[in-house]
């Protein structure tokens, strides 16, 4: 708990916060990008102590938010076939589908199982030869390249009974559409530093130029978190339109290049769907053409699945920054953690299930 209790230090906080007070003069508008960063300011109330006219938006940094719809119905239609192990890591079984959801489907008689890694799906396709084992790989740059190594070692050993479905999406894309739109309100972003130890800040180098917006790299812990934020004012009210790195401890410019090497041999970037927002260009992760015998939407037949979101989420809206969870209108009253009707309800980082937690609104 030393660690702990070294970044969430009292006194050093409420000097970064007394040093955000003095600098900020105008109204600034930044968004972070995980929502284990969103869950961090709202259990300790970060959004609270800083000045009024710094306001804080969530965006669209949850793997198992941004998971498409349609995506999760592929999973469901999978793991209902007979002979089938399906894997997924805890949070994307109670993930709504258009009518049921994982532990739905488990509960008919389905072999859906808890991982914790891709490997332990890939030991059991090793024990059990005669099933096919499919791992829902879903995630950003953080789990990719765990999941790319496990096909990477399922094609050398020869395991021909291991597949993964792929969700895998990519940030920079994403912050470049929020950036792209005429309703964009972000000023700043606090770029997830997970993210950023596995790919670096390199990406984002050319976007907060193009873009005239400045990044901080931070961490999750409240200190990580002021300081991300002093600096992305910092250089708002200075004019400067650049990337700081206010996780160094963690996150170099280059990143982990032994994880991009190994995404680079299994993937190829692709564009991808998003949950409530779309198609954005270039924004994840499809198994390349060494691997694709490895694609469960392919062995499986499930890619002409697709369906419509539900209107009454506004899941899509809070992702991209533009409403808050007490403004969906099903906030508390239709949608809850035991009745959730989107994603962002659901997960371990997902702002709506941050709100119901630490607030009252």
């Amino acid at each position: 708990m030393a660690y702990f209790s070294e970044f969430r230090d009292p006194v050093n906080s409420k000097i970064i916060l007394d040093n955000i007070h003095k600098i900020t003069t105008k109204n600034w508008m930044i968004m972070e990008i995980c929502g284990g960063q969103t869950h961090a300011i709202k259990r300790y109330g970060i959004d609270q102590l800083l000045p009024e006219n710094i306001e804080l938006v969530h965006g669209p940094g949850c793997p198992v938010c941004v998971t498409p719809l349609e995506q999760i119905d592929k999973a469901l239609e999978i793991a209902s076939l007979p002979n089938v192990i399906f894997t997924s890591y805890g949070d994307m079984l109670r993930v709504p589908g258009s009518s049921k959801d994982l532990f739905l489907v488990r509960s008919t008689g389905a072999d859906i199982r808890v991982v914790y890694s891709p490997l332990d799906a890939l030991q059991l396709a090793q024990d059990n030869p005669t099933k096919e084992v499919v791992f829902f790989a879903i995630g950003f740059e953080t789990t990719a390249p765990a999941n790319a190594m496990a096909v990477y070692q399922a094609k050398k050993l020869g395991i021909k009974n291991f597949s993964i479905l792929v969700s895998h999406v990519r940030v920079p894309p994403a912050i470049k559409a929020i950036l792209s739109s005429e309703s964009n309100r972000v000023q700043g972003f606090l770029a997830a530093g997970h993210v950023c130890a596995v790919m670096g800040y390199w990406e984002y180098l050319p976007i907060a130029k193009d873009y005239n917006i400045p990044i901080a790299v931070t961490g999750f812990e409240p200190l990580d978190l002021l300081k991300g934020i002093h600096s992305c004012i910092n250089l708002l009210e200075t004019g400067q339109y650049e990337v700081s790195n206010e996780y160094s401890r963690i996150v170099s410019e280059k990143g982990n290049v032994h994880a991009q090497k190994t995404l680079g041999e299994v993937f190829q970037v692709c564009d991808r769907k998003w949950r409530g927002i779309g198609m954005i260009p270039e924004s994840g992760w499809m198994l390349n053409s060494d691997y694709t015998d490895f694609d469960a939407e392919q062995r499986f037949d499930v890619s002409s699945i697709t369906v419509p979101e539900p209107e009454i989420c506004i899941s899509g809206e809070i992702l991209q920054g533009l409403k808050k969870p007490p403004e969906c209108p099903a906030f508390r009253k239709l949608c809850s953690p035991e009745n959730p009707l989107g994603a962002t309800m659901v997960s371990s980082e997902g702002a709506c299930s941050a709100y119901y937690r630490y607030t009252q609104e």
